[in-house]
């Protein structure tokens, strides 16, 4: 081959690779920034339903449908609530009987299709929950985000912030327990979420542009007469309470962060993210690199928003080994190295944001001793 001649066959088969991996890389990307609110978390299995009796139902045996807790199950047109395994109930090696709490939607028949999800409500808190609410308005930065205003009489309010694969409904698991300690709860749809502005280039960011949205809220609660806010954020929630209590204009007065499942470590959550889409191994990297170039972020960023030295607030955080979104060591080095102002809360066999479902007792203690001083 004529010199000329292999140097071009050279370029081609590069620019041809190269093509190829920009296309790949952009592929796996979209794998990990499509994981936003609403849509389940990739890698939560779909389960079949067997059978349903009287206070059971039947599933499909897996890692998933083992899990301890109460959790929501839902699929096409059905929303219901399952409690814990029922050991001694007979069944097939294959499958697996939970105790079912109720039927919130729809009708959960044999063969249908549903994920476990850690939303138990597919109402508002009136429908619910019985009780009161407002729905609010607040003006955004792109746009109007509906909220719901669950009123009460202590200057301290909560906002809370859900997270990937679910909606504002996550927060209605905790309302009751906020509601029955008079404690006003603001609970926001933000960019990308249903009835909210689009995220303009229609990626999730994890949460390193809708904290603006946060700033919006707190700002809103403040003009409704709140005198001091709690930002209470699961998974990427919780990444935008971080960057609100570090960067709002009105950032003086958060004064406490409760951080479920938090996204820390931005390069490790996208990875997971792809990995649970199924991108292949060797195209990870390349995901991780076009979702920071996509988005504009670096992934040291949200590290440099948990900062250690800048944290001015009491900061609970409930986190756990089995979260294999968001990992567990960057919360336990957050509270080992600010132990005066971080508590952590321990949950062993809790998925990502399901802190609560896994062991509601012990978390809403935790909650308890971490709010009382703080109203």
């Amino acid at each position: 081959m004529r010199p000329a001649t292999a140097t071009a066959a050279a370029v081609t088969t590069l620019l041809g690779v190269g093509a190829a991996a920009v296309a790949a890389g952009r592929y796996a990307s979209d794998a990990a920034l499509k994981a936003s609110s609403g849509p389940p978390l990739p890698g939560d299995p779909r389960l079949t339903v067997h059978a349903t009796e009287s206070g059971r139902v039947t599933l499909t045996r897996s890692l998933a449908s083992l899990r301890p807790g109460t959790y929501g199950i839902e699929g096409p047109g059905v929303h219901a609530v399952v409690g814990p395994v029922l050991d001694r109930v007979p069944h097939t090696a294959d499958t697996v009987v939970r105790r079912l709490e109720r039927v919130e939607l729809g009708t959960l028949e044999s063969g249908a299709k549903v994920r476990l999800t850690p939303e138990l409500h597919s109402g508002t808190p009136r429908t619910a929950l019985g009780i009161d609410h407002e729905d609010v308005e607040i003006p955004g930065e792109l746009g109007t985000l509906p909220a719901w205003l669950v009123p009460g009489p202590r200057p301290t309010w909560v906002i809370a912030l859900h997270g990937m694969g679910t909606t504002r409904r996550h927060p209605l698991n905790l309302v009751p327990f906020l509601s029955r300690r008079q404690i006003p709860v603001l609970c926001v749809a933000y960019r990308g979420d249903e009835g909210a502005p689009r995220c303009p280039d229609g990626l999730g960011h994890l949460g390193d542009s809708a904290w603006r949205d946060v700033d919006a809220a707190v700002r809103h609660a403040v003009r409704r007469g709140a005198q001091e806010v709690v930002l209470y954020g699961w998974g990427t929630g919780a990444a935008m309470a971080l960057h609100a209590a570090a960067d709002s204009g009105v950032r003086d007065v958060v004064r406490g962060l409760v951080l479920d499942s938090p996204v820390l470590d931005r390069e490790a959550t996208l990875r997971n993210l792809a990995a649970a889409r199924r991108v292949p191994g060797p195209l990870i990297p390349l995901a991780v690199r076009a979702a920071q170039g996509r988005t504009g972020a670096r992934g040291g960023l949200l590290r440099e928003v948990a900062d250690p030295a800048a944290l001015r607030v009491p900061t609970l955080v409930v986190h756990g080994p089995d979260d294999t979104i968001a990992p567990w060591e960057p919360s336990l080095d957050l509270a080992a190295r600010r132990p005066e102002l971080v508590t952590l809360h321990t949950v062993r066999g809790a998925p990502h944001a399901s802190m609560w479902n896994a062991d509601p007792v012990r978390y809403e203690e935790a909650l308890r001793r971490f709010l009382t001083p703080l109203l």
